[in-house]
């Protein structure tokens, strides 16, 4: 991640990249603008929606999507004032993704840890009073289908003062079907095998012992209901439905067995994925797929008009994978330009049209310098408090310190 943010800070500085922050397509500028402003145009705006899970209760007090929990421990403005109830002894996340794990690491992580993290001293003040004591992970499919990283696995298998539940049945027949499994998925598997099947040394053996907080992959479960408590203002906990898997591999899909088995807990978190959204009706859009159709990022039917990212091939995959993916639209731009399908003859006026666009609608965009400024706020506030950064959370005292 670091040297992603040194990558991108050595091209903002850069004097032909312009920076126009707190400007939203759309509504303060629109494509067609973008469009006559430059020559090319690439969308890569993710995916900020949150998928719904479309069961009874799920606007219960104590369900959170984990869009809006991230958001929230990581200082999004949008969630700052998110007010989670962590009275609760048990937590069941719905997702075996890594946006999942890493919900369950800062919901079980040591206070001490996080202290020395940019995780925001609101967050922080909430995660003080927390009775959180197990924190179950929930799948619709198996252990061969788990969406999360071995680093991130790796980082949850050591976390200090928790230990791993796991029931040993998930992963008895798993042996011949590794064997040929491509190596990133293979190594997955056996590191999780190796955390439930084998026994722990002596001194590991009792370190779990005395932890106090544990954590619990349940695998073939999907949510069927949120259940709410006696006065029905709250959550109580959570109705699964018992699935099974027809197929192999990636392509395994979970079925229903009839059965269902419920999870008593306080605290629903929702990670089962995020979904891209419309920009623009000028902009073709796939809605049962959440993503522009697109050719190698050249946006379908829309010359001069191309998108990298989440928004280009769904919300899967890690930096590195969007990295790549963004090579590749690059690639095809840069063909275009040399086959002369990218028409740049007409001279275009860039950044100093949209400057002068948005002058007239009275909004005053947020350069990368004027993003220093805030950095560099950010980064002293954490110093006093012994953390990387303390990130300011109102919009409007951001544009301040803009203005001074």
């Amino acid at each position: 991640l670091q040297n992603v943010i040194n990558t991108f800070t050595q091209t903002a500085h850069l004097e032909r990249c312009s920076f126009l922050g707190n400007v939203t397509v759309g509504r303060d500028v629109t494509i067609e603008e973008l469009q006559e402003a430059y020559h090319a145009v690439v969308l890569s705006y993710g995916a900020e929606d949150k998928r719904q899970l479309g069961i009874p209760g799920e606007d219960l007090p104590g369900v959170y999507s984990a869009r809006d929990f991230v958001g929230w421990y990581n200082g999004l403005p949008d969630n700052r004032h998110l007010s989670p109830d962590f009275s609760t002894e048990t937590a069941v996340i719905l997702g075996h993704g890594n946006v999942a794990l890493d919900i369950a690491r800062i919901l079980l992580s040591p206070l001490d840890l996080l202290k020395k993290t940019d995780i925001t001293q609101t967050a922080l003040k909430g995660l003080s009073n927390s009775r959180i004591k197990k924190v179950w992970l929930v799948g619709r499919r198996g252990p061969l289908q788990v969406a999360f990283t071995i680093k991130e696995l790796r980082e949850m298998i050591h976390l200090p003062g928790t230990r791993p539940v796991n029931d040993p049945s998930d992963y008895q027949n798993l042996t011949d079907s590794i064997k040929d499994l491509p190596r990133p998925r293979k190594r997955l598997t056996e590191l999780l095998m190796k955390t439930v099947l084998e026994n722990p040394g002596e001194k590991e053996a009792i370190q779990r012992s005395q932890c106090d907080r544990e954590w619990g992959l349940r695998f073939l479960r999907s949510p069927v209901a949120v259940l709410p408590s006696e006065n029905g203002k709250k959550v109580s906990g959570i109705r699964l439905s018992v699935t099974k898997l027809e197929g192999n591999g990636e392509n395994a899909v979970a079925v229903t067995t009839g059965k269902t088995e419920d999870i008593s807990c306080g605290l629903i978190l929702s990670s089962i994925g995020y979904r891209s959204v419309p920009i623009s009706p000028s902009v073709p859009f796939l809605q049962k797929n959440g993503i522009i159709p697109n050719s190698m990022g050249r946006v379908q039917g829309a010359p001069g008009l191309y998108c990298s990212g989440w928004v280009k091939r769904g919300p899967t995959g890690v930096i590195a994978t969007t990295m790549t993916d963004s090579f590749d639209t690059a690639q095809s731009l840069l063909e275009d330009l040399k086959s002369g399908a990218l028409h740049c003859s007409e001279t275009r006026f860039g950044a100093s049209a949209i400057r002068e666009l948005l002058l007239l609608r009275g909004i005053q965009p947020v350069s990368f310098s004027d993003w220093e400024k805030i950095d560099a706020v950010e980064k002293t506030r954490g110093m006093e408090v012994g953390k990387p950064r303390e990130k300011i959370l109102d919009p409007e005292e951001m544009l301040q310190l803009v203005c001074r």
